[in-house]
């Protein structure tokens, strides 16, 4: 029998950039029933409410925890408070609610931003307590955190199955382009797109651009999540991404070459950089459920910008 045959699968935050991607897997790849998928929609379900999450988990089997209120630099320097809270309490309720309705599996996923700031490279999973998170993110680190915390306790108290993966920024088509909540790439790719249009010859970005970054292509992101599910049982985190860094200054010129943007660039020095590195050990997760990255970093940026410009009727 397949692992997902008759399973009824909760994905919150499913109509999301992430969510849309495993719920289309799910449907499409592993064969299960649409109407054995429930994609709560944060107007009808907040599930900062305990009861949203009571009636999200109702009669569940597997819980793909997803939902999250995340943003950029900006968008976490401006909004700490929330980025904790809502991540946290959606969270920590949500696997309680789970634990109540007697669900089988209950997968979360945390996010490198948890990771202390000075992480040795490639970050590897038995560091992530040896250090303070980037300032700049730490609110929302913590709170994804502080859900790992509560996965190893529920296991060993109640012996609930649950586990959790470290997973590095995505990027891909349907991401979220909106300026003030977009990470680096989508507000990249929306800055050089828009001024390539408009005709506009400079384009100022933030940060010195000495800093790095993992970045992994969303389907590729959707498939470690699935593969986990079916065949990792532990309560140890495990890192998902593709094991290599970018700098910011090659990134920024690598999406004007592709975007065809000519123009001047001027970087913002009086705005953070953020971490100063990112690059994560993915071995434990080729070793325990098999999953490698495919997608050429390039062609991914490609169908990316590709995707971004049809959206906006950029040829």
């Amino acid at each position: 029998m397949s692992f997902w045959e008759n399973k009824k699968v909760l994905v919150t935050g499913g109509a999301g950039f992430l969510g849309s991607f495993i719920t289309e897997k799910l449907t499409k790849e592993k064969k299960v029933n649409p109407e054995n998928i429930r994609v709560p929609r944060s107007k009808e379900s907040d599930l900062r409410k305990w009861e949203s999450c009571v009636a999200a988990v109702k009669d569940m089997d597997i819980v793909i925890h997803l939902a999250a209120k995340v943003g950029g630099i900006g968008f976490n320097q401006k909004y700490p408070a929330e980025l904790f809270y809502d991540n946290a309490i959606m969270g920590i309720q949500l696997m309680e609610a789970a634990r109540q309705e007697g669900v089988e599996k209950f997968v979360t996923v945390g996010t490198v931003c948890s990771y202390p700031k000075f992480t040795p490279v490639p970050f590897k999973e038995e560091d992530l307590w040896n250090g303070y998170p980037e300032e700049t993110n730490a609110p929302y680190g913590i709170a994804k955190k502080a859900l790992l915390v509560q996965a190893q306790a529920y296991k060993a108290q109640y012996g609930f199955n649950s586990i959790y993966l470290l997973q590095v920024n995505l990027y891909g088509p349907r991401d979220n382009f909106n300026p003030e909540q977009s990470h680096v790439i989508p507000a990249l790719i929306k800055k050089f797109v828009d001024a390539k249009r408009e005709g506009r010859n400079e384009v100022v970005v933030w940060g010195t651009g000495k800093a790095s970054r993992e970045f992994l292509y969303v389907e590729d992101a959707a498939e470690a999540i699935l593969l986990a599910t079916e065949r990792y049982n532990k309560s140890e985190p495990v890192n998902i991404g593709v094991g290599q860094e970018i700098t910011i200054r090659e990134l920024v010129d690598l999406i004007a070459e592709l975007s065809g943007y000519k123009g001047k660039i001027t970087w913002d020095t009086s705005k953070p950089d953020g971490q100063p590195r990112r690059r994560l050990d993915t071995s434990k997760a080729k070793r325990e459920f098999g999953f490698e990255a495919k997608t050429d970093f390039r062609n991914g940026l490609k169908k990316t910008i590709d995707w971004y410009q049809s959206v906006k009727g950029v040829k």
